[in-house]
């Protein structure tokens, strides 16, 4: 028998050989076989158009214009408050202060005399203080208050102002003068 004769059964297995005959695919099972191809995005990711951001702009814009004053108005009254808030308390101070010492502190000695024993008249004695826990607030506008012991309206106690913002005698809105006394009292 011929060598070739020999070999042609070898040749001819066929697919009960397949690592010799079959091509690779065809040796990688189907459910494998399926080749998925990178993922690249073909729309943009979704997101706002100029017009949609320019549209909120305008909008928060006409919301600000509108609100901003209200608020302003009100800050405005808070500081008008906060400094007759801050006259009660220094006139509390200054009562404290004349029940110790029999009389209140002279234009001279001023209010540093609620945190500090003063010189000079009419003597403090017996000066206990501090009377104030903190030092001496200047008024909402960042003034000093105007004290005048006796007093040009209260000649038998004290006068205590602030000026409001514009400092001078005067004044309507933020500019009025807070005063400890009322109006109606002479």
């Amino acid at each position: 028998m011929n060598l070739l004769a020999k070999a042609q059964p070898i040749l001819n297995r066929g697919p009960r050989c397949p690592t010799v005959l079959a091509p690779w695919h065809a040796r990688v099972p189907s459910y494998r076989r399926t080749v998925v191809p990178p993922y690249r995005p073909t729309a943009l990711p979704p997101g706002f158009t100029l017009i949609e951001i320019l549209v909120v702009i305008t909008v928060i814009a006409i919301l600000a214009g509108l609100v901003t004053p209200m608020v302003f108005r009100n800050v405005g009254d808070a500081k008008v408050s906060a400094a007759r808030a801050q006259i009660e308390i220094l006139g509390l101070a200054l009562d404290s202060y004349r029940l110790n010492n029999d009389a209140y502190p002279s234009t001279a000695q001023g209010l540093s005399a609620l945190q500090s024993a003063p010189s000079g008249e009419p003597p403090a004695r017996n000066w206990r203080g501090p009377y104030l826990k903190k030092a001496i607030p200047l008024d909402p506008w960042g003034q000093p208050y105007h004290y005048e012991s006796p007093g040009t309206v209260n000649a038998s106690t004290y006068d205590l102002v602030s000026y409001g913002r514009d400092g001078r005698l005067g004044g309507t809105d933020e500019d009025v003068d807070i005063k400890s006394w009322s109006d109606s009292t002479p």
